[in-house]
């Protein structure tokens, strides 16, 4: 067991010591943080490759449509192979890998029959798969010139990164496939600029009508739009001369409207008397023209034109509606979704007020006295929901103290943090010390195969016979100790839960008396910054308790998160806070 002033030190045996877990905080706080930019996450991703080994030649290849990789980023390659090298799944070293979704190496190409021959000083070569959501989305290549110039310590800390980047990779390709969606689509609002910005699918649908008739003169109108549901074309919007009409709905492939839709074709009836597929809604009605809305091939509705004279409209009027039905549909496809986000954001706000109100309830209630402690704690989320956690487990003469920082925040975090905290109900015993409590939890996170998330959690067992506070951490800011007006940090280390098999936990003991205060924190406090770029420093928490220490638990937790909010009263939070204030006392 180690004495208060102990600093200890991370496992070695974890993915290759002290350098595997330096490697994966770099890597996790470089996905992080370029997360939806490529090209600046291939850059990153290469810095964090050559701190594995000074390499010659590196690219990273991207699956394109059809399933070939094509280079996106190199180092060391000639530019003609970069731009014109294209690798079929299972072809070259690179393909295997992708083909097989594992790390494939040669220490001599020459005498590998996989080997593609691209550069003529090759010697040896790795190639690491990068796999997310179930599918390859990049692979890492490394050439040398060296005969076997990577080890499997390469080739461990290189898949190290490859999970770090993998997610990331693949989150910046949808995103910049939907940026270019995106762009596509401003550019097809310009073009109907008079009502592409209206967001209410009514509004829009009357514009349309309008802008219509000032090109096409009509009497009768209507637009139909698809039922996601079902084969069937819905009445939204009925013109009659002047008049707004309501008309049946249509099954795909009834009448001119339907048969527009069935066949994603425009149709054109100079005398519908002659036509057996027309269906009558207006008597006096003569010609029609129905064109389909589409959107990259997909059926939106249908524009619906008619007129009382026979041979109203011609192929001037059917291809100027032909150039106007995709700014239609995109407009009518962007509004409706609009709606619907609108619709979905407003039932989520309101389920997570609930799940906020369902999380605050289930927090334990403080303060509190135990035997021998008063406790004070509090969470700030700083989203509706927290990531954070704390919880308090009772058994006569032994009181457990948890407090816990899920990576992220909101709805996903707080999930995450709801089954750490069912976990930690299922391990905490008055009989399990602290650090044999973390090493369960963090193995049955991982039991259960979460990716890119994991916990930083402190869990102290007190013994009021003795006085004893026992503290172990995984990845938690250090405690703050105060006795006698003096404050100091205890240095309690540990690797976060669910990130590494069989990682141990030490802890740290106090023997405290009567007016000792201990406080923990989350590093929501550490990771306030105010609007001068300043961060919300360990010491202002030590003057806090060296100017306090004398009150209750929760004076002092008051004074703490008023000092903070204060300190960064122009800026929202960053990050969730939540603090525990323990008193010693008689």
């Amino acid at each position: 067991m180690a004495d208060a002033g102990h600093l200890l030190e991370l496992p070695r045996d974890v993915v290759g010591g002290n350098e595997g877990i330096s490697v994966l905080l770099d890597a996790s706080e470089a996905a992080a943080a370029n997360s939806l930019d490529l090209d600046a996450l291939l850059r990153e991703m290469a810095r964090i490759v050559r701190r594995i080994v000074d390499y010659e030649m590196y690219c990273v290849l991207l699956p394109q449509e059809g399933g070939d990789l094509r280079i996106a980023h190199a180092e060391g390659l000639p530019e003609d192979l970069v731009k014109t090298l294209r690798v079929r799944p299972g072809q070259g070293l690179t393909g295997f890998a992708a083909m097989t979704r594992r790390t494939v190496s040669a220490d001599d190409v020459d005498r590998e029959p996989r080997y593609l021959r691209g550069v003529a000083s090759v010697r040896s070569e790795v190639a690491v798969p990068l796999v997310a959501r179930d599918r390859v989305v990049a692979v890492v290549d490394l050439q040398s010139a060296d005969p076997a110039a990577f080890d499997s310590r390469v080739s461990d800390l290189l898949e190290l990164v490859a999970s770090r980047f993998s997610l990331a990779i693949d989150v910046a390709q949808l995103y910049a496939a939907k940026e270019k969606q995106r762009a596509k689509l401003e550019t097809l609002h310009r073009v109907a600029e008079e009502y592409s910005t209206l967001l209410s699918l009514d509004e829009l649908l009357h514009k349309i009508a309008a802008l219509v008739r000032r090109l096409i003169p009509y009497d009768a109108f209507a637009i139909y739009l698809k039922d996601p549901l079902g084969p069937y074309l819905r009445h939204y919007l009925g013109v009659k001369f002047d008049e707004c009409v309501r008309w049946s709905d249509l099954r795909i492939g009834d009448g001119l409207v339907g048969q527009a839709a069935a066949t994603r074709e425009p149709v054109l009836v100079k005398n519908t008397a002659n036509d057996p597929r027309y269906i009558e809604f207006m008597p006096e009605i003569q010609s029609e023209v129905a064109v389909p809305l589409l959107l990259k091939g997909k059926l939106v509705g249908v524009l619906d034109l008619e007129s009382v004279s026979e041979a109203r409209f011609g192929k001037d009027d059917l291809a100027t509606l032909t150039l106007l039905a995709p700014q239609c549909a995109a407009a009518i496809e962007n509004a409706r979704l609009h709606e619907e986000t609108a619709r979905n954001e407003a039932r989520m706000a309101a389920d997570l007020v609930a799940a906020r109100a369902l999380q605050y309830h289930l927090l334990p209630s403080a303060p509190m006295s135990v035997e021998g402690l008063e406790v004070a704690a509090r969470n700030a989320p700083a989203a509706v929901v927290s990531g954070d956690l704390f919880d308090f487990y009772r058994e006569a003469g032994w009181f457990g103290i948890l407090n816990a920082d899920v990576s992220g925040k909101g709805a996903a975090a707080a999930i995450y943090a709801a089954l750490a905290s069912g976990l930690f109900r299922s391990f905490a015993e008055p009989n399990r010390p602290p650090a044999a409590t973390l090493a369960s939890v963090n193995q049955a996170l991982l039991d259960r195969k979460i990716e890119a998330k994991f916990v930083a959690a402190s869990f102290a067992s007190w013994r009021a016979s003795d006085r004893v506070l026992e503290i172990a951490s995984a990845g938690m800011p250090f405690p703050f100790v105060i006795r006698d007006g003096k404050a100091r940090q205890i240095a309690v280390e540990g690797i976060p839960l669910g990130m590494f098999q069989n990682t141990t936990y030490d802890s740290t003991t106090l023997k405290l008396r009567s007016g000792d205060v201990v406080l923990c924190v989350s590093d929501g406090f550490g990771e306030t910054v105010n609007s001068r770029g300043d961060s919300y420093a360990e010491r202002r928490i030590l003057e806090i308790l060296q100017a306090h220490w004398e009150r209750s638990a929760l004076e002092i937790l008051d004074e703490l998160f008023q000092d903070v909010a204060a300190f960064d009263a122009e800026a929202e939070p960053s990050d969730d806070r939540t603090a525990i204030v323990m008193r010693v006392r008689d």
